[in-house]
């Protein structure tokens, strides 16, 4: 299986600057993140084609760079960006359809609404190729509608504080499965989404250490289409457990979230999104680390280079080695092209 991957690297809507940079452009190893996504993607065999969403100008002259074009061995679509992360998904989607012109197409086959998309944030600087194509395989094996990755706390502690080092510690999920935090991996079939207004609604409430958008996340389920008392039970027990682990009441956390079973959060979230939803895990952790606050993109840079080594290293030892597919272009023969699209 083979599917196109889309990188979102917008700057709008939700979206965080970083020293206020947007974060896609700003580097905490040799290249820029975006273009180190771009070349990450060209080692996962389960990926036919790239787009990168977002600035096109910046975009292009990025990706334009002798450092990125000597590495493309798949084709490479740059998307202007719309107005935030859920335009962004939808109207790549819309472009990369089969026969789609460059402005794109609606969903008018069986083929095109069964049409998976690898989805991914652009700041993953210790994401492999490894840990991205164990995610596509395994979610691809589900036949789902959407299916988003986690990575556990366990897999974390090797982002940790260490003595005389800094860190980097996320919050995390308590379930009854474990600690689990989004590792940004997303494998999706768009137009089987019933709700799909709810996927930009969750990215932008989505910082659960801030009581505001855990509150305005919670009135939007309670009242919302596919919603009602049963998904804001839930998402109110998750969030709680979150709350009260993060404050060292670990034993408290665990008792409330034992209800919280991977197959109960995957039912509740599916009835709010109207699919097919289900919940992959990836052990080797660096999916899971984003960078999206000045702290972590310092700390990311200061240990860049020992962290990614080590995660290279666990990732290969954990999934084994890559093959790449066949049939891909000679190294540095292609071009990236651009698409019409974006909002003023």
């Amino acid at each position: 299986m083979q599917v196109p991957a889309v990188v979102a690297a917008g700057d709008r809507g939700a979206a965080k600057a970083i020293h206020g940079e947007s974060k896609a452009f700003l580097a905490v190893g040799e290249l820029p993140l975006v273009a180190e996504a771009v070349r990450l993607l060209q080692r996962v065999p389960e990926v036919a084609e790239v787009f990168v969403v977002g600035d096109a100008g910046r975009l292009e002259k990025t990706l334009r760079d002798d450092a990125v074009r000597r590495e493309l061995v798949k084709p490479l679509t740059i998307v202007p960006q719309f107005r935030n992360l859920y335009d962004n998904a939808w109207e790549t989607y819309r472009r990369l359809l089969p026969g789609a012109p460059p402005g794109g197409r609606d969903p008018a086959t069986p083929a095109d609404v069964e049409q998976a998309v690898l989805y991914l944030s652009a700041d993953l600087p210790f994401a492999t190729a490894e840990e991205v194509s164990a995610f596509a395989r395994r979610a691809a094996a589900l036949e789902c509608d959407y299916a988003l990755g986690l990575v556990t706390a366990e897999s974390m502690e090797d982002f940790y504080p260490a003595p005389g080092r800094p860190g980097i510690r996320m919050a995390y999920f308590v379930t009854a499965q474990g600690r689990m935090r989004q590792s940004n991996l997303h494998l999706v079939k768009p137009a089987k989404l019933g709700h799909r207004h709810y996927i930009e609604e969750m990215y932008e409430q989505r910082y659960q250490k801030q009581i505001g958008p855990v509150l305005r996340l919670a009135w939007r389920l309670l009242t919302g289409e596919g919603g009602g008392l049963a998904a804001l039970a839930g998402f109110g027990r998750m969030h709680l457990a979150g709350y009260l682990d993060r404050r060292g009441y670990t034993r408290l956390a665990d008792r409330l979230a034992r209800p919280l079973g991977f197959a109960r959060i995957e039912r509740l979230v599916g009835r709010v999104l109207a699919a097919d939803f289900r919940l992959v895990v990836t052990e080797a952790g660096g999916c899971g680390i984003d960078v999206d606050n000045d702290a972590d993109f310092d700390t990311a840079r200061a240990r860049g280079a020992e962290w990614r080594a080590a995660q290279e290293a666990k990732a290969r030892r954990l999934y084994g080695a890559l093959a790449l597919p066949a049939g891909g272009a000679e190294r540095g023969a292609i071009e990236p092209r651009v698409v019409p699209g974006g909002a003023p």
